[in-house]
C-alpha cells in the first residue's frame, strides 16, 4: 500500500466532509481483498491521526443459515478477525441473514468479535426494502450511532417513513406500465426508473407493475405486445439497436391515447415518430442513428441548428462537458402547458446526460402540426415536448432524467402525474368494458 495513495484517499474523504456534521464512507468488496486494502488502511489512519474526529466503524457481514435453521457465525468471526489484523475494530455489526438472529447467536457473535451485544444488529431480509429503516430503528441502531459519535439529537420522528411503508402495503388501485428498452434482460439497468415509478405509486396508493418489453421484439413482432398496458415509458439509452422499436412504442401510445412518458432518448423517439407520421417528414431521424438523414430532427448537441437554420457548435471547453450535456441545468416552463400544470412553477432544474438535442430548424414545422414545446433551456434548447390535451390525455417527453430527483417520501411530479394518468386510463378501460358487457 503506497503512502501517496492512502494520503490521497484521506484527502478526498476530508475534503468531501467539509461543512457537514457526518460523513458516511462506504467501502465495498470483501475484507482481505487486495482491491479494498488501500481504502481500509486510509480509514484506519484517519481515526488514528485526527483525535478530534470521531470515527465509527460499521461492518456489514453475512450470516449463513443452513438446513434445519442452523446459524453459522464462523464467517463473521473470521471477517472481523481480518479487520482487526489490519487495525480496525468494528463498533457495530450489521448481520445480514434470511431470518432474524436470536439472542444466543448475537451473544456468541459479540463474544468472539469484541463487539457489545446491543451493537450486533440483525439485518434480516424483509418483504419490502422500505421496511428496513424501521426494522433497524426498532433495534436501536440509530441511537447507538448517535451515542458513539456523541451527537445530541431529538427522538427520531419516522411518521413520514411509516406512511411510505403503509402506502406501499395498502394500495387502492393497480396499473401496469410498459417499459420499452434495449436492456430489459438486465433489469438493474433501469433501477432508478423502477424506483421512481414505485415512489409515484406511493403518492396515490397505487401498486405499479412493470412489464419489461424488449424494443427489438416490437420490431420483429409489431407493437401489439403493448396492448392492455395503462402507460408506456421509453427510457434513455445509447446506440442504434432497438431504436425503431422505441419509435413504434411512441406511435402506439400516441395513436391509442395511452399515457406516454419519454425520458431523454424516449423524448427524441417521440419527436421522430411525430415528425414522420404527423408532420410528413418520412425520413425524420436522429444523426446519432442515421448521420446521412435528410430530416435530422434530432442532432448532436455540438451541431444543432436554430430556427433560422444556423448551425451552432459547443466546443470541448464549454459548459456542456465536451460533446455531452451533463448535470443539473435550469429550464423555463411555458405557461398553459401540461408541464406547467405538473410542476406548478416556472423555473426548474433537472439533471442531464445526453449528447443529442431537438433540432430547432424543425421547430416551427412540428409546432404548426400540433407538437407543443413546453419547456426550454439556454434560451432555445428544447427540454420538454408534449401533445395538447384535446389530442391526447397525457403525452410528454423530457430531455433530462427526472428519476434522479425522485424520493420515496416526495416522489417526483412528472412520475406522479404519469401514474395518475395511467390510473385514470385503467379506470376508463374498466368502465368501457362494463358498458360493453351491459350493452
Amino acid at each position: 500500500v503506497i503512502p501517496h495513495i492512502t494520503d490521497e484517499i484521506k484527502h478526498s474523504i476530508r475534503s468531501g466532509a467539509q461543512g457537514f456534521d457526518v460523513c458516511l464512507v462506504e467501502i465495498g468488496g470483501t475484507v482481505g481483498d487486495i482491491e479494498s486494502l488501500p481504502f481500509l488502511e486510509a480509514i484506519r489512519q484517519i481515526a488514528l491521526e485526527d483525535q478530534e474526529t470521531r470515527v465509527l466503524y460499521i461492518h456489514l457481514t453475512l450470516i449463513p443459515i443452513v438446513g434445519g435453521g442452523e446459524v453459522k457465525t464462523k464467517p463473521t468471526q473470521h471477517s472481523v478477525k481480518e479487520l482487526r489484523s489490519i487495525g480496525i475494530q468494528p463498533d457495530i455489526l450489521l448481520c445480514r441473514a434470511s431470518q432474524p438472529l436470536g439472542d444466543d447467536a448475537r451473544r456468541k457473535i459479540a463474544l468472539f468479535t469484541n463487539v457489545s451485544q446491543p451493537a450486533v444488529i440483525s439485518a434480516v431480509d424483509l418483504d419490502d426494502i422500505y421496511r428496513i429503516p424501521l426494522w433497524l430503528h426498532e433495534q436501536g441502531l440509530d441511537q447507538i450511532v448517535l451515542d458513539r459519535l456523541k451527537i445530541e439529537a431529538p427522538h427520531a420522528d419516522l411518521s413520514e417513513w411509516i406512511h411510505v411503508v403503509e402506502a406501499r402495503r395498502n394500495s387502492s388501485a393497480q396499473v401496469e406500465i410498459a417499459m420499452v428498452g434495449k436492456y430489459v434482460n438486465l433489469v438493474d439497468a433501469y433501477m432508478s426508473l423502477n424506483e421512481a415509478l414505485q415512489h409515484a405509486g406511493i403518492q396515490s396508493r397505487t401498486r405499479v407493475r412493470i412489464r419489461y418489453i424488449d424494443s427489438e421484439e416490437l420490431i420483429e413482432n409489431g407493437p401489439e405486445a403493448l396492448s392492455g398496458v395503462h402507460g408506456i415509458l421509453v427510457p434513455g439509452g445509447f446506440g442504434e439497436r432497438g431504436i425503431e422499436g422505441k419509435i413504434l412504442a411512441a406511435g402506439w401510445a400516441r395513436t391509442h391515447r395511452i399515457p406516454y412518458l419519454g425520458i431523454c432518448l424516449g423524448m427524441q423517439v417521440a419527436v421522430i415518430e411525430f415528425a414522420r407520421h404527423v408532420a410528413g417528414l418520412t425520413q425524420a431521424h436522429s444523426t446519432e442513428f442515421a448521420p446521412e438523414t435528410t430530416a435530422p430532427v434530432i442532432a448532436l448537441v455540438s451541431e444543432w441548428q436554430d430556427a433560422e437554420g444556423r448551425t451552432h457548435y459547443h466546443g470541448i471547453d464549454s459548459q456542456k462537458g465536451g460533446t455531452m450535456r451533463l448535470g443539473a441545468q435550469p429550464a423555463e416552463i411555458h405557461k398553459d402547458t401540461l408541464a406547467a400544470q405538473i410542476y406548478g412553477k416556472r423555473l426548474i432544474a433537472e439533471r442531464h446526460r445526453h449528447r443529442y438535442e431537438f433540432n430547432n430548424h424543425y421547430q416551427r414545422l412540428l409546432v404548426e402540426r400540433g407538437l407543443v414545446i413546453s419547456a426550454t433551456a439556454d434560451g432555445n434548447l428544447v427540454e420538454i415536448i408534449e401533445l395538447p390535451h384535446v389530442v391526447h390525455p397525457w403525452f410528454l417527453g423530457c430531455q433530462y432524467h427526472p428519476e434522479f430527483k425522485s424520493t420515496p417520501r416526495d416522489g417526483h411530479p412528472l412520475f406522479s402525474s404519469f401514474i395518475d394518468a395511467a390510473r385514470m386510463h385503467a379506470q376508463n378501460q374498466i368502465k368501457k368494458q362494463v358498458e360493453h358487457e351491459v350493452s
